[in-house]
């Protein structure tokens, strides 16, 4: 059924309240059983970062290229649990057959088998296929949001085959994508004459991956507000046909990604204690600060998803009394998002939400809780049992079918 369709079962903003509140506990929950070093399994941060950033990748296919296809008939909740469980065999196929076993064939650094034979840690192939989960997470949707489906749609195919066309399209992209901006990283790990060496060294100041994931990130988080919060703003002022109208908002997203990138760099110094960037170059010198800005600046990006993906899928683009599609809504709700994103920053940080909460025993002292990127992962963690709820479950229970 329809989003349209639907409305929340106990008016808003109760709805959302509640919303929140009972993804919040899951999430919490789930992380305490299988990620807490307190808990019973204690998997952190591998390999569930993997499974989990997999488990959204797949997630997009199933919904925003399939359509549900082949279960969109199924009445809920037993359509949602039937995606939920397809989509957790799906993401073990796609990792372990797929990567691990058909491609890391060809490509050590893509197979955990591979690697462990050769006596390297076969975590670097987990590493590998988050970089493609990162760089798909803007290259598969991008077609849908930024250039509505072109060029797959306009036309008379059907699901399952315009959601497999899609597929295709994005799968080129991305591995495009993939070998300009992931590989390049193992070349250096390797050092090997096969695989080229990270060409943004001298532009980032380090040739870690991590240059990729700071500006990437924030080009995600632009990506995914126009479809949320901004719906549609502000590339629906363009009066051009496709694809010149996704190409402008594509090259336009990754100039203020960047942008916000640098911005991040320039403002972190602000709150981040000296000590912290004593002890990062102490340990491995100036190029690992470097690291740090670019890896920190993409998890200030990943505060802002739980604000913009509740107020959105669960609050409706609450407004207060302003037009939901009017410019000053548009504001509203940005500035809004950045707001709460900085208020999730500060309790995770400064409240040691991820010490108390999530069990990262070396966030004890404020100077060592910043380095290490974990609070990236518990945002991604915490939007899973949204995404579901909303892709496969279509907001049961929270929202009801408008008689």
């Amino acid at each position: 059924m329809a989003e349209a369709q639907l409305k929340p079962r106990w008016g808003q903003p109760l709805t959302g309240i509640i919303s929140f509140l009972s993804f919040f506990g899951i999430a919490w929950v789930t992380w305490f059983i299988l990620s807490d070093p307190r808990g019973p399994i204690g998997w952190f941060p591998y390999p569930f970062v993997m499974y989990l950033a997999m488990m959204i990748l797949v997630g997009i296919w199933q919904h925003m290229f399939m359509a549900d296809w082949p279960f969109q008939k199924v009445s809920q909740p037993l359509r949602g649990v039937i995606m939920t469980i397809v989509n957790v065999i799906l993401v073990w196929f796609v990792i372990d057959v797929i990567f691990y076993r058909i491609l890391g064939l060809g490509f050590n650094f893509l197979s955990y088998y591979g690697l462990d034979a050769l006596g390297k840690p076969g975590k670097l192939a987990q590493v590998a296929v988050v970089g493609f989960v990162l760089i798909g997470f803007y290259t598969y949707p991008v077609s849908t949001i930024f250039f509505g489906k072109w060029p797959v749609q306009p036309s008379n195919l059907k699901q399952p085959e315009a959601g497999f066309a899609e597929f295709g399209w994005g799968s080129l992209i991305t591995l495009f994508a993939y070998t300009i901006l992931i590989v390049p990283f193992f070349g250096l790990v390797f050092k090997g004459p096969a695989l080229s060496p990270p060409w943004w060294t001298s532009i980032g100041g380090t040739p870690h991956i991590h240059w990729v994931f700071g500006w990437w990130e924030w080009a995600i988080i632009i990506l995914f507000m126009t479809a949320n919060v901004w719906r549609m703003k502000p590339w629906s002022a363009m009066s051009i046909g496709q694809p010149w109208k996704g190409l402008i908002s594509v090259i336009v997203s990754f100039a203020g990604a960047y942008a916000l990138m640098l911005a991040c760099k320039a403002i972190i110094p602000m709150w981040v204690p000296a000590e912290t960037f004593h002890h990062l170059e102490e340990a491995k010198g100036l190029a690992e600060v470097q690291r740090f800005f670019w890896i920190h600046s993409a998890e200030i990006a990943g505060f802002t998803l739980i604000p913009f993906l509740i107020w959105h899928h669960y609050f409706d683009d609450l407004a207060f009394g302003l037009n939901v599609d009017g410019w000053m809504a548009f504001i509203f709700r940005t500035i809004g998002v950045l707001v709460l994103a900085a208020g999730s920053y500060w309790v995770f940080y400064y409240a040691n939400f991820g010490h108390w909460g999530l069990g990262n025993h070396h966030m004890d002292e404020l100077s060592h809780r910043f380095p290490h990127g974990e609070s990236l992962v518990w945002n991604f963690w915490w939007i899973i049992p949204l995404l579901w709820n909303e892709w496969f479950f279509h907001k049961w229970p929270f929202y009801v079918h408008e008689e």
